[in-house]
């Protein structure tokens, strides 16, 4: 059984029922009247799309989340795999602290990792890397946070297991 999701972890259940008319015991309550235990997570997103009018965006959050309570999913987990993602905002300029993250040498030392691959670069927006076991990716993108401040967010997709997530949401926190 998959690990049960601590309600903290979540969307407040005033945003749920500000958004979708209910809150989360109600659609909880719901998804179990028809099985949804029994249905797949794509069912289960598209019977909230369709009957319940609720956006694409919401139909899916709700899916999630009531997988996560029924111990249907864990934490961090998606269809692909695990997934995680860390922030920091910065006092730099954006085009600054890309060009930090743009310089292999630099990216080698701070990651203290090497054989990663650089797919693509998107000047001061983003950039797209195969992680050293060949088989999970990295998302880093980066946001203008105002005069002298920026973000980067990076999103390390494909993970195997919860534990693998968590050791890497450790590692990028680093």
């Amino acid at each position: 059984m998959k690990q049960k999701i601590h309600k903290s972890s979540r969307i407040s259940d005033e945003a749920v029922k500000a958004k979708t008319g209910k809150y989360q015991k109600e659609w909880f309550s719901l998804l179990d009247s028809i099985e949804g235990r029994k249905m797949s997570h794509k069912d289960i997103a598209i019977y909230l799309y369709e009957k319940y009018q609720i956006s694409s965006w919401w139909s899916r959050m709700i899916t999630v989340m009531y997988e996560q309570e029924k111990g249907l999913r864990d934490k961090h987990e998606r269809p692909d795999g695990y997934s995680i993602s860390v922030s920091k905002v910065v006092s730099v300029p954006v085009n600054i602290l890309f060009n930090l993250w743009n310089d292999d040498n630099r990216l080698n030392q701070w990651l203290a990792q090497d054989g990663f691959t650089v797919r693509s670069r998107h000047l001061n927006k983003n950039m797209h890397i195969i992680w050293i076991d060949g088989k999970t990716s990295i998302d880093v993108n980066f946001y203008h946070k105002g005069q002298n401040k920026s973000q980067v967010v990076v999103q390390h997709n494909k993970l195997s297991s919860l534990n693998e997530s968590e050791k890497m949401k450790l590692y990028w926190k680093k």
